[in-house]
């Protein structure tokens, strides 16, 4: 991804379902230099540590016998897609309030689909780049490098 030219002060969330780190380029497009200003974390327990009740049924019809199961609630997924959500609002906060003109987001796919669904068009508008991996547990320099090459 050497491609991503970012200038100075645009901004760089790499978030996963629970995790987001809120970047900023004190670097120059040429010489990018990215620093963590900002972060926050979610605890996001595995669904059967959150949901415990068995699926619902449903009858299959007036006077019918048969029942079927209701599909489990993932309640790990559904975190992961509110955490979205608070994260497109946090952002779309700081761009009605001009705090940023470019923006990368690295998430993994998931988080990615639901963080797309949940921007406005104040953050959409400026997104320069978008990459689907998990990169939350590398170190600032690993993550330049994936970045930037």
């Amino acid at each position: 991804m050497s491609d991503i030219r970012l200038k100075h002060k645009a901004w760089v969330v790499v978030a996963d379902g629970e995790k987001a780190l809120f970047l900023v380029n004190a670097g120059t497009p040429d010489r990018p230099a990215l620093e963590v200003f900002t972060g926050f974390a979610q605890s996001n327990p595995r669904t059967a540590e959150q949901g415990v009740d068995r699926p619902g049924r449903l009858s299959d019809g007036m006077g019918s016998a048969h029942r079927s199961a209701v599909q489990e609630t993932d309640w790990h997924r559904l975190a992961k897609h509110e955490f979205a959500r608070e994260i497109a609002a946090l952002l779309e906060t700081h761009a009605l309030a001009d705090r940023f003109e470019d923006l990368v987001i690295v998430a993994p796919p998931v988080v990615l689909g639901a963080l797309r669904k949940a921007l406005g068009k104040p953050v959409s508008d400026r997104i320069v780049a978008e990459l689907a991996k998990d990169l939350t547990k590398h170190p600032v320099p690993e993550i330049e490098k994936i970045l930037f090459g």
